[in-house]
């Protein structure tokens, strides 16, 4: 028997709110199976639970708001089961005591005496409203209210005490539940939780920064003639061979691949490759692809694919938002030469790649015209020195001399 916790999305989280349990009291869960939603700074993000077993208990309601480590569920083996919906049930005193003063959660009731039978559920009541006459509901669900165009006035809720979700919304746009994208985010909020994390990384983190020109002339050569004759959806782009040489880098030279913490810098065992991505409305979210150095170019490209659309819409998982050993950041669309990134802790290393040049070039004492581009490196001091940064860039380099073989 194990807490189910607010996860920590990211440097930069400290609290998250409860939009919707996914699951109840009683229901059987599997390891990586998304039992709730959880928005923060970011958006809405599904979170997964890592260990298998029956619900037991859901201590935290809906739009309630609780620091990262806050106990939200239990998980057991289904002997202890209370069926009350949250909000009913008591929410542990370590949580509560977590909380900070203007943490939106109702206060703890007495714990219940254990039952082995379900405690029946009470009749609805009046219709729960919030300070102001408003309807009960998470701010995830009005943004997407407004979204569709349900008046939440309208509606009865069917989350606790008849709090509206959004499965509330989906019926009643005529939708199948949990079908519409979920992308909604405050920019002010998380312009602020980027501005305070990159703060900490330049006050904390002794950056040092190398950049070089690499030559792509095997690279583009290779991509044309893998692309020629497959159709539109199954091409790979010049991105997907910087990312799985990025990989194979980090996987030689694990220095840069892993996190710095309390008890200092301790390697990954696998490289979790995270990728910036630029959020329509602004905004950054740099989700990880799982296991990138030993992935297949066709897959690797698939899953940044996806990663792209379900930032920009919504549906990115705790495990993929929160999970990068290292990540790349890519201006090249925006016709950037160079790029120079900002380590996101507790990560020790930014990879940034710019735009895809022709360029003159000398080449076996010739002077030629070749695709180029520039990659910067800015890794932390307390864990290795420019030696070893200009050894992993020269890696990245003899990656993609030779791209039939990634």
């Amino acid at each position: 028997m194990s807490d189910f916790l607010m996860p920590s999305l990211g440097a930069d989280m400290e609290a998250g709110t409860l939009v919707e349990w996914l699951v109840a009291p009683g229901d059987r869960v599997e390891k990586g199976q998304v039992i709730a939603l959880v928005e923060t700074a970011k958006g809405v993000i599904d979170v997964e639970v890592f260990e298998s077993g029956v619900v037991e208990e859901c201590y935290v309601a809906p739009a309630t708001r609780v620091p990262v480590g806050t106990p939200l569920a239990r998980i057991g083996s289904g002997k202890r089961v209370v069926a009350e919906l949250p909000g009913a049930s008591a929410t542990p005193a370590a949580a509560a005591a977590a909380l900070p003063p203007s943490a939106e959660t109702a206060a703890p009731a007495a714990p219940p005496e254990p039952s082995p039978a379900p405690v029946p559920t009470p009749p609805p009541g009046p219709v729960p409203t919030s300070e102001g006459g408003r309807r009960a509901a998470s701010p995830a669900v009005r943004r997407r209210a407004r979204e569709l165009g349900v008046a939440l006035e309208s509606l009865s809720g069917s989350g606790p005490g008849g709090a509206i979700v959004l499965r509330d919304l989906d019926e009643a746009a005529g939708r199948a539940p949990r079908s519409a994208p979920r992308g909604g985010f405050d920019p002010d909020e998380m312009r602020r939780a980027i501005a305070a994390t990159m703060s900490r990384a330049k006050r904390e983190i002794p950056h040092y920064y190398l950049a070089t020109t690499l030559d792509l002339h095997a690279a583009d050569a290779w991509l044309a003639d893998y692309n020629r004759d497959r159709p539109p959806e199954e091409r790979l782009l010049m991105a997907a061979l910087f990312m799985k040489a990025t990989a194979r880098a980090l996987d030689r030279y694990p220095d840069l691949n892993g996190h710095y913490g309390e008890e200092g810098f301790q390697p990954a065992e696998r490289v979790d490759l995270g990728m910036a991505i630029h959020l329509r409305g602004g905004g950054l979210i740099a989700p990880a692809i799982a296991n990138a150095a030993v992935l297949d170019l066709p897959v690797l490209m698939s899953r940044l694919t996806d990663l792209v659309q379900r930032a920009r819409r919504g549906g990115l998982r705790a495990s993929e938002v929160g999970g990068a050993t290292a990540t790349v950041t890519a201006l090249g669309e925006h016709g950037v030469d160079t790029v120079y990134g900002v380590i996101h802790p507790p990560q020790v290393a930014m990879i940034g790649f710019g735009a895809p040049r022709r360029r003159p070039l000398a080449v076996d004492e010739m002077l030629a015209i070749r695709p180029t581009v520039d990659v910067s490196l800015a890794a932390d001091h307390r864990v290795c020195d420019g030696h070893l940064g200009a050894l992993f860039l020269n890696e990245i380099d003899a990656q993609l001399q030779h791209p039939e073989a990634l």
